[in-house]
């Protein structure tokens, strides 16, 4: 192969090197080479990035012309070329380059490395429905068999060797991710909360972290700021205020003295927010887009009906706490 490449090169440049791509691939296949490697493969080849996505799968794999991984849920251009895994599927292998004629090199990569690319997936994925909802279901029920559970990650395409994260919509709807990457574009605009990534046999844990983060996330909006996508493991020791407000109960003081505040003026809730979401008073005026004194005004109406200070270290704290709280007592 390496002496036809060789003859050809001398007649035909691109016919050499589209042998050289199709060696490089069959080498690629016989190894068992991963998806991540096929991938990799084509970005360096093809000297700019390539990028593999397959929603139904929940694979996405991004990786740079000089060998690294980047991924991203950013959609690929509709200009570049591409190799879809199977006839009229959404599934397909991008380069990121854009070019009026697509070069026979550039054909060859994708058609390789995307047929490569289907076998692996084939042969560890599966083409059972990822998000069928008894599956998920039983891969989430700590009471269930192990046996059960692992029967339900294959027949969900996981990796059983590989991490997930379980995520919870605020619709109630479980989710399992594949991988540690973070948790962005699935479909909703609803709140999620993110459990931590884990072996498959602990995606209850997960589950059971994600329910506990979504009861901190809020819409995002002025009369519920906050951040709509919360990740269990970046709460740390907050997330034991979780079994201390129960949902539907009396509020606790402080989340009273925030709600009175709040109906007292519409910019007020925005505004404590602000402040106790930001490092300097600066930073939370420019956060809510008022002037510096504007905001020291705001403030000190703010602390007056608060009934504490919201400007010393101790009094942001507890404004911080209360915020929190607030969020957590909603059923």
């Amino acid at each position: 192969m390496k002496e036809l490449a060789g003859r050809l090169t001398a007649l035909d440049p691109d016919a050499g090197a589209a042998v050289r791509v199709i060696a490089y691939f069959d080498r690629l296949a016989e190894s068992r080479a991963g998806v991540e490697a096929l991938v990799r493969g084509a970005a360096v080849l093809a000297g700019v990035p390539a990028r593999l996505v397959d929603a139904d799968r929940r694979v996405r794999v991004r990786v740079d012309a000089d060998g690294t991984r980047r991924d991203t849920d950013l959609p690929p251009d509709p200009a570049w070329p591409c190799a879809p895994l199977a006839p009229g599927g959404a599934a397909a292998l991008w380069l990121e380059r854009t070019q009026e004629v697509p070069s026979v090199v550039d054909a060859v990569i994708l058609e390789r490395a995307a047929g490569a690319v289907r076998l692996v997936l084939d042969r560890t994925r599966g083409r059972a429905p990822l998000d069928d909802p008894a599956l998920v279901e039983t891969v989430l029920d700590a009471t269930a068999p192990v046996a059960a559970r692992l029967h339900a990650a294959r027949g969900l395409g996981l990796d059983l060797g590989g991490p997930a994260r379980a995520v919870a919509a605020l619709d109630g709807r479980p989710l399992i991710v594949a991988g540690a990457h973070p948790v962005t574009g699935h479909g909703t605009t609803d709140r999620l909360g993110v459990g931590p990534a884990v072996p498959v046999l602990d995606l209850p844990r997960s589950w059971a972290a994600a329910r506990t983060a979504l009861r901190f996330t809020a819409n995002g909006t002025a009369q519920d700021p906050g951040q709509s996508v919360v990740y269990a493991d970046e709460l740390g020791g907050i997330a034991l205020l979780a079994g201390l407000v129960e949902p539907g109960a009396e509020p606790p003081p402080d989340v009273q003295a925030v709600e009175a505040a709040t109906a007292a003026a519409p910019w007020m809730l925005a505004t404590l927010h602000a402040v106790a979401a930001t490092a300097s008073l600066r930073a939370a005026a420019a956060e809510v887009n008022v002037h510096h004194s504007t905001l020291q005004d705001r403030l000190t109406q703010a602390e007056h009906l608060l009934g504490w200070p919201v400007r010393t270290p101790q009094g942001k704290f507890r404004l911080q706490l209360a915020l929190v709280m607030r969020h957590l007592e909603r059923p």
